[in-house]
């Protein structure tokens, strides 16, 4: 159930006495009162709509649970599809360096009980279900592995959530490409001579759907230097071959 959210923007006269123009004087006095600048960046907007998303989803949780414990059955069905509105709403990360994507800093080294158990609750969900339940349960997904990353940032399952997210942001749920580029990229950078395809797979993202060639040709060249899988480093160096012009 997809919803539309409209916002209106009241804007505000100001009434000028008489009827032939201000009174200098009072010009004057307002020369300071200017509107404030405009942002130098989109941090704080996009801070502030993280966090506002994060409220509204626990005041509806919260609001469900009144319910429940009240008995009240037609308002639990109303937040129950309030939430699922929200869930299925498209929420793109406007800025991936602002509370989304972690650092490449950090290292897949501890074994955590909780963790592997919040991994393997996520793989209940991902990729399961048909139509608007699918989405639903990608969303159920990457909720459970955004828990890991944020609770246990040094647990030993970080790199397989990292590579779950991208392949979840890649996803016909999604389609945010240049999300999953990067939860691809953390994949081997948080866990070094790991196997998977996480290198290639950032690189086609990055050259297939973002445009973005330089970024494309230094992860397929890091393909052809760090993968052990020979069918993965001739995909690479075919298309280095491609894109440089014959020169690698």
């Amino acid at each position: 159930m997809h919803r539309t959210f409209a916002f209106s923007f009241l804007v505000i006269g100001l009434v000028l006495a008489g009827s032939h123009g201000a009174d200098p004087a009072k010009t004057d006095d307002k020369k300071g009162d200017l509107p404030p600048a405009a942002p130098s960046s989109d941090v704080e907007l996009v801070e502030r709509t993280n966090s506002a998303r994060k409220e509204y989803e626990a005041a509806l949780k919260k609001l469900w649970e009144y319910y429940r414990r009240t008995g009240d059955k037609q308002r639990i069905r109303w937040v129950e599809d309030e939430l699922m509105g929200f869930h299925l709403l498209h929420k793109p990360s406007y800025n991936l360096d602002v509370q989304d994507v972690p650092p490449p800093t950090l290292e897949a080294k501890t074994n955590v009980r909780e963790a592997n158990d919040l991994y393997k609750a996520a793989m209940e969900y991902k990729g399961k279900g048909l139509g608007n339940e699918y989405i639903l349960n990608q969303r159920r997904a990457e909720l459970l592995l955004r828990e890991i990353l944020d609770k246990y940032p040094s647990s030993d399952k970080i790199s397989d959530v990292a590579y779950q997210l991208g392949e979840i942001y890649e996803s016909r749920a999604y389609k945010q490409f240049d999300r999953a580029a990067r939860f691809f990229e953390r994949s081997f950078q948080w866990k070094k001579g790991t196997s998977t395809d996480a290198r290639l797979r950032a690189a086609v993202l990055y050259d297939k759907q973002l445009n973005e060639r330089g970024k494309a040709l230094a992860l397929y060249r890091d393909v052809v230097e760090h993968d052990t899988d020979p069918d993965r480093i001739k995909i690479a160096e075919k298309r280095l071959t491609e894109l440089s012009g014959g020169k690698k």
